[in-house]
C-alpha cells in the first residue's frame, strides 16, 4: 500500500446534526477518499475524484466540508496546523487543497 498523500486524526465527524465520532481519521492514499471511526472502522469513502470539499461560510476556520456519495460530511479539524512533533490535526484548509491535489485540480 503505497503511502498517504494525507492523514489527520483526532477528527470530529458529523453527518447533519449527529455526530459519527469525535476523534475519527481522514485519510486520502491511492485516489481515494477514507473517513474513518477512531477505531479504524470505515464510515465512508470514495474516490478523490468524485469528492466535494469546501468550507462552511459562516462557520470557525478549523470547519470543512466533504461531499461522498451525496451524503455531507462535516469535518472538525484544527485551526492551525500543529507545531512539528506535537499531535493534532491540521488544518482545515490544509485538507481542502490536499482533496484538491489529489483529485488534480490544482492547489
Amino acid at each position: 500500500m503505497a503511502e498517504p498523500e494525507f492523514t489527520a486524526t483526532g477528527v470530529r465527524i458529523d453527518k447533519r446534526l449527529r455526530s459519527l465520532t469525535r476523534a475519527g481519521q481522514v485519510r486520502i492514499s491511492d485516489g481515494r477518499l477514507q473517513l474513518l471511526t477512531s477505531y479504524g472502522s470505515e464510515i465512508d469513502s470514495a474516490p478523490v475524484q468524485a469528492v466535494r470539499a469546501s468550507r462552511p461560510w459562516f462557520a470557525a476556520e478549523d470547519r470543512a466540508l466533504a461531499d461522498l456519495n451525496g451524503k455531507r460530511y462535516t469535518l472538525t479539524l484544527g485551526e492551525h496546523d500543529p507545531a512539528p512533533g506535537e499531535p493534532g490535526p491540521p488544518a482545515a484548509r490544509r485538507f481542502i487543497e490536499a482533496v484538491r491535489k489529489a483529485a488534480g485540480r490544482g492547489g
